[in-house]
């Protein structure tokens, strides 16, 4: 299949690779320039969405936010400007809903179908092709493009029309910011009280406070490891839809609005740009504590005397 991809960033870089690898002629536009490894494996550098549309039967878009995709497919020399009808577009960002449903009745209006995927998993599961993938759309789209997404993720699931699948990855970053927090909670409170961080992590790992958070982002925080692979900032971002979609509903989402606050801890601290496992940072802030080992007897009770 003939395939666009523009946005080949941290995470769309291993989605396009894997394309590739898969066998599929690959059209590729990216704002800071194409990749060398992608280059040398076939695929073809365009300078511009339209080119990537009018050359493609699949157009694949990941940048970072709802403003990046209008410009992308709607901008001067975007994808709506190359595409004829029956040709497929395909946002795998993560952006607004509201904003998913206009972009797809103007594309539709070029006689194309439009699937919003975004994808939960982040590098590590973009790198293992192993992300989850949350479709909106038209039934005969989706079953046109699933076997690319097979090879990007897999649990693929075809939630509802378009809008729906944003919708559903706004609830995987609730779910993932306050899983995030909980854990960070634990973790330094078992740390100040003088456990080892790491052995309670493995402890826990075993029982029914197990997730996928506890093993990967635990480690981090165990580990100082914050080098981003989905950045603060732009988990911000996806809370900021949570919180506005929460307020037009009419509902209340307390705790995603703590998250937020220690999100916004984090970045007031230059953290924008830590991984999001890095919110434990302001709740350390908070503590006066690292979690990076096991506090000395000493040590707590220096701190007690004090």
């Amino acid at each position: 299949m003939k395939i666009g991809f523009i946005g080949l960033g941290i995470m769309g870089r291993p989605m396009a690779a894997h394309l590739q690898k898969a066998g599929h002629e690959l059209y590729l536009n990216n704002i800071g320039g194409v990749p060398q490894e992608l280059l040398e494996a076939g695929g073809k550098a365009v300078a511009s969405g339209r080119e990537v549309a009018e050359q493609a039967d699949v157009v694949i878009v990941m940048v970072p936010d709802s403003p990046h995709v209008e410009a992308v497919l709607f901008g001067n020399g975007g994808v709506a400007e190359g595409l004829s009808p029956g040709k497929v577009v395909v946002d795998m960002s993560s952006i607004a809903p509201v904003a998913t449903k206009e972009f797809a009745r103007r594309i539709n209006e070029r006689g194309c179908d439009y699937l919003d995927a975004p994808v939960s998993g982040g590098e590590v599961g973009a790198k293992a092709a192993s992300l989850t993938i949350m479709v909106g759309g038209p039934q005969a789209a989706f079953d046109k493009v699933k076997p690319l997404f097979e090879k990007l993720g897999k649990n693929i699931t075809l939630v509802g029309g378009n809008g729906d699948g944003q919708t559903t990855k706004v609830a995987n970053q609730i779910v993932v910011a306050l899983t995030i927090e909980a854990v960070g909670e634990a973790l330094l409170f078992a740390s100040k009280a003088g456990a080892d961080p790491a052995r309670v992590r493995e402890a826990l790992m075993g029982g029914f406070a197990n997730s996928r958070i506890l093993e990967v982002h635990g480690e981090r925080m165990v580990k100082r490891t914050f080098e981003p692979g989905f950045r603060i900032e732009l988990h911000q971002k996806d809370l900021n839809l949570a919180l506005q979609g929460a307020k037009s509903l009419g509902i209340s989402l307390p705790n995603t609005a703590t998250c937020q606050e220690l999100f916004n801890a984090c970045a007031a601290h230059g953290g924008s740009g830590w991984d999001h496992s890095a919110m434990v940072r302001a709740l350390e802030m908070m503590a006066n504590h690292e979690i990076s080992g096991p506090a000395t007897n000493e040590s707590i009770v220096a701190e007690k005397a004090a």
